[in-house]
């Protein structure tokens, strides 16, 4: 069995720029389950932080509402596992914001790494990216809402994530499920 570790690994789930089915750029609306569901992840697999970037004060609100009820509200008592693991998300307003951020804790940007459910020329396997991983250096690791991050995102990047192949032509998971699957493959190597 390989030697399990703690990444210096920072997460994002990005609302704005992601694209809808019609390839526009659009800001998407945040999701409870996402937020629940992304934040687990993120704390069984020993993520720094997650992140969820939308510059829409309506979705920061609800974020902040959903988080703040898990966190200091009624729910933080009634589920204490659920209130460390929603401890871990941080709002922000765009990617730049986030990478500050980071910069702040760790005294150097991190390297990006986007994810895409569609097949690109020139992704890092999960095999490679868990390689980069035990280097010790800083990653964000970026997932998108909608149908996929904004090209411009992506051209941004460091690196891009190979997609995650099923055994069938579907290839239409939920964010939530695309991130608990890419760090247990990431972490667990």
């Amino acid at each position: 069995m390989k030697k399990l570790f703690k990444p210096d690994l920072y997460v994002a789930l990005v609302h704005y720029p992601v694209v809808n089915k019609s390839g526009n750029v659009i800001a998407s609306a945040v999701t409870n389950l996402d937020l629940h569901d992304m934040a687990r992840a993120a704390k069984t697999y020993g993520v720094k932080q997650l992140y969820v970037v939308t510059p829409l004060a309506d979705q920061k609100e609800l974020a902040q509402e959903i988080i703040s009820h898990w966190t200091s509200g009624a729910g933080s008592t009634f589920n204490p596992k659920r209130r460390q693991a929603l401890e871990l998300i941080t709002i922000k307003d765009s990617i730049e914001d986030v990478l500050q951020e980071i910069f702040s804790v760790e005294k150097s940007y991190p390297k990006t790494v986007v994810t895409s459910a569609k097949d690109s020329s020139g992704c890092t396997s999960f095999a490679e990216f868990h390689e980069l991983l035990e280097e010790a250096n800083p990653y964000l690791l970026i997932f998108g809402t909608g149908w996929g991050l904004a090209e411009e995102i992506i051209v941004q990047s460091d690196y891009l994530l190979e997609p995650i192949k099923g055994n069938t032509d579907y290839n239409h998971l939920s964010v939530r499920s695309a991130c608990s699957i890419i760090l247990d493959r990431l972490i667990r190597g």
